[in-house]
């Protein structure tokens, strides 16, 4: 037997079937830093159309769990994605470094600011403990494969930024929207400080619930009001959670327009809403319901009630917050600790009594509970409401209740005077909504989102009482409260100075250095910035600081959760400051949970770091489950699904691999045929790539990665590797190195190669890069540095061997290969080239197989294939999910080539190549086969 192997166009490649990601994506790391690859994408793209998506800065603390690789892989794909597609899309990412998380860090150890450091050598720990932590997470991005400016993030802690945090603020107290107030806040008690809403989380808490009666001083007013001539006692009863709010009670609320009775109790009438009576009557253990009489609670409005325990009296007014889902109908209200109670209590000018500490602890002052902590007056107070005779009922009660994010302990509403940016006092609100309208929210339901969290957004305080923050920079009249009538002078000088060295320079500055001799009229203000609000400005000091950025941003992306944060605060402080939304796309990613659903959560142990998912598989694995996951919902995670992950990967490689290697000995320049000469097979592929192509471009401009991801897998699964691939094999292999039949194929994989690389680039950037630097022809020295490919050319729709005409013959093919594999089964055959099949055909599928003459049994990978009419089909043909064919495969008798391996029956009648059939010959020592079809 003679060895024809040489003679054969056997697949060479340096792209390795391995891909061992995990050690070579470090590789391909230092080697993007060491060649400036993100200053080479910058410079390539510099004059084209800006498209800028801001980063939302993470916060400087922890190690980075795969909420945040989702976050910045998909914020990585999209600028990639658009560079491809030909605009200037610079990243910056960034990093929120004021706050509570570091200051308690911070304090773990070296201890209150003021005790063992005083407190600017506090901050500057901060600030150190907060660059550490950059560090750390900055790498850990840069191995996900995120291309950006990392050496020069912006960091909310930067002098720069720090005075231009300042002049926003400037920019908002010029437009009339901060002012000064004394009003309930989240408050934590173990963070001493207020809360911001998004710091704000809500987790179930047991709560004694009371019903408490408040007597009527004029029972017979209340009476005849309700059309009632009882003469006895009237209370109304009140139902609340938070006993601990009593000794602050001001008034009790009623909703104006709804139905109330007055009910027979035991020794006294009740005042109840009319829906809820039967239900307070059960509670009360009263025996059934009595209707004394009834009116809508607008006609109670200024009657007089005692206190449940105090011996001042309060007054019935009237609120649209009451509701009859829980409770009497009547509504407790302490102005001081809670929203609508303020709201309610400013309409009727009632007092903001406050007697809790920040501590949690009741002021001297506070009469009966004095120097005792909220959270453990639930049992005195009980006591005393049962002394006084007016405690109606008492019983535990579950309920959501809000807890710091932080802490994870229950939070209090406590006024306490702070600085507000108004959503009302000069239309911020008004604005915002109407801002919202402009913005394209992907998916859509997040416009509906923001416009709830906004609908009854309550003023907006910005001030904390921390160490570790953006300062408060300005300086209030002692007397009057006034700002001094030159803030927005004072507060461009301040800034100058913390310019120059940060924070510290307000902290340090003596008021008389600005003010002169009015200093001592003055107060400086000591408190600091909500956190929220220094990344909220983030629009302000990057976008409208930086050089090749601008505000607004095209495309905000962070999670869900953040219309109640950052897409909020930049929303609002976008309006306050320049009138106008930072962004003009706001797209939300969901977070990830198990297989069961379950959020990530270290005690629960289903935490899945992504440096151990980096570690194990590679960054790119990681890339591709992002992008293969619908983020609009939960991203559901598992080391399995990883793993499927992973084989998905290897497919994707496994076609690379095939296209480069069947590129061996190609040079595009000399050996590429024009696409209108190529074989009508490979012509087919070089339409369906482009027509892909588009489908594509579509999915990365709407953020669709998922079907990217589909997209790019069935092409090469399908099209590819379960059709043309297979097809052309023998061709490639077989047929004389440079002849139109071979190099038809390889202009067509190198199409496919040129574009598919690019298609996956923006995910699988480390493969890319591997890909790319393997492909024959002259070329940049990164795919991110190119744009979609444009050597791609549709075919005519009307063409006769066009898109429709090549699906048919892939349903004929798909039917001969399931009757081969039930006769392969059945172990009547090995391979389909052993095989000779008949195809019986109705007449016009008939004549579209006919045009593909001898070449139809390369379209099928048999050694022979013939054609019949349908209707002369024996009993024994097969038959198929197609109604016009019908099919027998036979095991065919002839020789088989030992080149090819087809059975052919002139193997043996070539002298000099016995063992060839008489194409192999042909291509061996002729003037070579001849294709025009397959």
């Amino acid at each position: 037997m003679s060895n024809y192997k040489d003679t054969l166009n056997l697949p060479q490649t340096g792209f390795p079937m391995k891909a061992s990601l995990a050690q070579r994506e470090p590789q391909r790391i230092r080697q993007w830093q060491e060649n400036g690859l993100y200053g080479k994408i910058r410079a390539a793209r510099a004059g084209r159309p800006l498209f800028i998506l801001h980063d939302g800065p993470p916060y400087a603390n922890g190690d980075l769990h795969l909420g945040h690789a989702v976050n910045k892989v998909l914020k990585d794909i999209i600028v990639k994605s658009r560079s491809l597609a030909g605009f200037d899309a610079p990243y910056v990412p960034g990093w929120d470094c004021h706050g509570l998380p570091i200051e308690l860090n911070v304090e773990k150890k070296v201890g209150k600011p003021g005790v063992k450091v005083s407190a600017a050598e506090f901050r500057q720990k901060c600030r150190t403990y907060a660059a550490g932590q950059v560090d750390r997470q900055r790498q850990d991005f840069i191995r996900m494969g995120v291309v950006g400016d990392w050496e020069n993030p912006y960091l909310t802690m930067d002098f720069q930024f720090e005075a231009d945090i300042v002049r926003t603020l400037g920019r908002i107290i010029d437009n009339g929207h901060l002012h000064k107030g004394f009003k309930p806040v989240h408050w934590c008690l173990d963070c001493g400080s207020a809360l911001a809403e998004a710091e704000v989380e809500y987790q179930d808490k047991r709560s004694t619930a009371v019903d408490v009666a408040f007597v009527a001083l004029d029972p017979a007013s209340i009476a005849q009001a309700c059309g009632s001539d009882y003469s006895g006692e009237i209370a109304v009863p009140i139902w609340t959670t938070t006993p601990w709010t009593l000794p602050a009670n001001m008034a009790v609320c009623l909703h104006p327009n709804l139905d109330y009775v007055l009910l027979a109790g035991n020794g006294r009438a009740l005042v109840v809403a009319e829906e809820l009576a039967a239900t307070v009557a059960a509670r009360y253990g009263l025996d059934g319901v009595t209707v004394l009489g009834r009116c809508k609670g607008q006609a109670l409005e200024h009657q007089r009630l005692q206190h449940c325990y105090q011996s001042r009296d309060v007054p019935v007014v009237l609120g649209e917050h009451v509701t009859t889902e829980a409770g009497t109908g009547a509504v407790h209200t302490a102005p001081a600790h809670g929203q609508d109670d303020f709201v309610v209590g400013q309409a009727y000018g009632l007092e903001v009594y406050n007697p809790v500490a920040g501590n949690g602890v009741y002021l001297p002052d506070t009469a009966c509970f004095a120097g005792q902590h909220v959270f453990k007056i639930d049992q005195p107070m009980l006591d005393l409401l049962r002394e006084r005779g007016v405690l109606l009922h008492s019983e535990g009660y579950d309920h959501s209740y809000p807890h710091c994010w932080r802490h994870k302990t229950p939070i209090i509403f406590r006024a306490t005077p702070q600085w507000f940016v108004s959503m009302q006092q000069n239309g911020l609100l008004g604005g915002a909504l109407a801002a919202v309208e402009q913005v394209q929210w992907v998916p859509e339901w997040g416009k509906a989102r923001i416009d709830s969290m906004l609908a009854q957004r309550p003023d907006w305080c910005i001030s904390r009482q921390r160490t570790w923050g953006s300062p408060i920079t300005l300086f209030v009249h002692r007397e009057t409260g006034d700002l001094h009538p030159r803030t927005a002078e004072l507060i461009e000088a301040v800034a100058q100075r913390i310019e120059q060295r940060g924070i510290e320079a307000w902290f340090d500055l003596e008021p008389g250095e600005l003010l002169g001799s009015e200093a001592q009229d003055y107060d400086k203000v000591t408190d600091t910035l909500d956190v929220w609000f220094d990344s909220g400005v983030t629009h302000a000091c990057v976008l409208r600081r930086r050089e090749g950025l601008r505000a607004p941003a095209d495309l905000y992306l962070e999670g869900s959760d953040q219309h109640r944060g950052w897409f909020q605060s930049s929303l609002l402080t976008g309006i306050a400051a320049f009138g106008e939304a930072p962004y003009r796309q706001v797209l939300t990613h969901g977070f990830t949970v198990d297989a069961q659903g379950r959020k990530m959560s270290k005690s629960l142990g289903n935490v899945i770091a992504p440096n151990t998912v980096m570690n194990d598989l590679g960054a790119d694995i990681l890339r591709l489950w992002v992008a293969a996951t619908d983020y609009r919902g939960e991203l559901t995670v598992s080391d399995e699904i990883f793993k499927r992950t992973a084989d998905s990967y290897r497919r994707i490689r496994n076609t690379a691999r095939f296209l480069l290697s069947n590129l061996n000995g190609f040079e595009p320049a000399k050996h590429a045929l024009p696409l209108a000469e190529l074989i009508s097979l490979d012509r087919w592929v070089i339409d369906r790539a482009a027509r892909l192509q588009v489908e594509i471009e579509a999915a990365y401009d709407s953020y669709q990665f998922h079907v990217i991801y589909q997209k790019l897998h069935n092409f090469c699964s399908n099209d590819l590797g379960g059709f043309y691939l297979d097809v052309i094999k023998d061709r490639q292999y077989t047929t004389q190195a440079d002849s139109r039949a071979r190099r038809s194929a390889q202009t067509a994989l190198y199409h496919i190669a040129e574009a598919l690389v690019r298609w996956v680039a923006p995910i699988l950037s480390f493969t890319a890069e591997e890909i790319w630097e393997n492909l024959p022809g002259e070329r940049a020295e990164s795919v991110l540095l190119s744009e979609w490919y444009n050597g791609l050319e549709q075919l005519d729709d009307n063409e006769a061997m066009g898109a429709a005409y090549w699906q048919q013959v892939m349903a004929v093919r798909t039917a001969v290969n399931r009757e081969i594999e039930v006769q392969r089964a059945a172990g009547l055959v090995r391979g389909s080239l052993d095989t000779e099949v008949t195809l019986y055909v109705a007449a016009p599928l008939r004549a579209l197989l006919e045009s593909l003459q001898d070449e139809l049994r390369f379209v099928l990978i048999t050694s022979g294939a013939s054609l019949a009419a349908l209707e002369d089909a024996p009993e024994t043909a097969a038959e198929t999910e197609l109604s016009e064919l019908r099919l027998q495969v036979h095991v065919s008798e002839a020789e088989k080539c030992e080149r090819c391996w087809h059975r052919r029956d002139d193997v043996g009648q070539h002298s000099g190549h016995p063992t060839l059939c008489g194409r192999c010959v042909d291509n061996v020592d002729g003037s070579g086969e001849q294709r025009h079809f397959a």
